[in-house]
């Protein structure tokens, strides 16, 4: 039951008390042509104890209206007929019929029922010389009740139809929250993987690498560059271990205090120094926001990692370029290359371009077998650029 219906019961459980204990009084002190009165208080005595025992459930449960609903049609014929004023009782009885009967038609059926019996009452206890009054009052009656009736009903459906939308408002809402709950879980899952796969995953790897050559050197006895090696190791392992703390603090790692620029360059060195392959960088500091600055970092460290464990490259070449509307990031080798226009099994290439379209960027490769390849990473700069322009045009390293 909604707290609107509720509401509506204790409002007709108080009227019908109350309409009760009037038509009492005026049982007592009303004009009756009968000596005797006791069938008017046995009526009334019926009604009160059956509205207590079961009447007040039958504007929820159909069984027990159905058997109150003719005790208010015998109490209409009854009480006028012994008290005419208490013909006042009407005016309970068509609500609680009204509210208690839940089809339309038999409500209105029931209401002429009350109507005639209060009059067939009216007529015993008046005689036939008051039959006009009589069938205008109950006219009248019916027609009052049926109108009152059809309004309550309307505003019962109405009533109905607010809590069912405000029912499906409700579950649509839970349903959104829920899909956005899920929708953020999952955009956060694939944000530390991408974050994960371009700095620890790519530092864990080259350390493996650099342990490999370690263990060759050991066995071949070039002791004399284990010092080396330990100490490429050990900064490898230290870079790895502040993104991961960086990572669980929830930022964005890889981008110092002193820029990009300066991140490019002290990622192809550490890169030149663990792999043997010349890295050539080319980026000067520009004012980039920290969120541009990160994306253009992850596609260099991306696009680095794939000339380690694919290209078998002799050298390779980064290079920042900013123009007024756009800042552009090209990765070069001179490796084996591969056929771009075939899907890749890895995850690096797709995460670049994920990232890439959250910042509004895009994401070029080219590469044939022999030629090397080349990524082209572009993103824009915004309407109010605080980027140095630059007039010469970017053009492409190779093919």
């Amino acid at each position: 039951m909604d707290r609107i219906t509720a509401h509506r019961n204790w409002g007709l459980h108080v009227a019908f008390g109350v309409t009760i204990a009037l038509v009492a009084v005026i049982t007592v002190l009303g004009w009756s042509p009968w000596a005797d009165r006791w069938p008017a208080f046995a009526m009334l005595g019926v009604l009160a104890v059956a509205y207590a025992a079961y009447g007040w459930r039958g504007y929820e449960v159909p069984r027990a209206a159905a058997g109150f609903v003719p005790l208010l049609v015998l109490a209409a014929l009854v009480l006028p007929a012994v008290v005419p004023s208490t013909a006042l009782v009407q005016c309970i009885l068509f609500p609680v019929a009204w509210c208690q009967i839940d089809r339309t038609r038999t409500a209105v059926v029931v209401s002429v029922a009350i109507g005639v019996a209060a009059g067939i009452g009216l007529q015993i206890a008046s005689g036939p010389d008051s039959l006009v009054s009589t069938v205008l009052i109950e006219g009248v009656s019916i027609a009052g009740a049926c109108a009152l009736g059809l309004w309550i009903t309307r505003i019962a459906e109405l009533s109905d139809e607010r809590r069912r939308l405000l029912d499906e408002l409700r579950a649509t809402q839970d349903s959104l929250a829920e899909a956005h709950r899920s929708a953020g879980v999952t955009s956060e899952r694939e944000r530390l993987a991408r974050e994960i796969h371009d700095t620890v995953a790519q530092n864990l790897a080259g350390i493996v690498m650099l342990t490999e050559r370690a263990r060759g050197d050991l066995a071949a006895e070039r002791v004399d560059r284990l010092d080396e090696r330990l100490t490429i190791l050990e900064e490898s392992a230290r870079a790895a271990l502040e993104e991961s703390r960086t990572l669980v603090a929830a930022g964005a790692a890889g981008v110092a205090g002193d820029g990009l620029g300066a991140a490019l360059h002290r990622l192809g060195e550490r890169f030149t120094r663990e792999t043997g392959v010349p890295v050539t960088v080319e980026a000067a500091d520009c004012a980039l926001d920290r969120d541009a600055q990160v994306v253009l970092l992850r596609a260099a460290q991306e696009a680095l990692a794939n000339v380690r464990a694919h290209a078998h490259a002799a050298t390779a070449r980064v290079a920042l370029h900013v123009a007024a509307d756009r800042v552009g990031l090209r990765v070069s080798d001179d490796g084996v290359g591969f056929d771009a226009s075939l899907p890749t099994a890895g995850h690096g290439l797709r995460g670049l371009r994920e990232r890439l379209a959250l910042a509004g960027g895009t994401c070029a490769i080219t590469s044939d077998a022999g030629r090397g390849t080349v990524v082209e990473v572009t993103l824009p700069t915004g309407a109010e650029p605080r980027l140095p322009a630059v007039d010469a045009p970017l053009t492409e390293v190779h093919r």
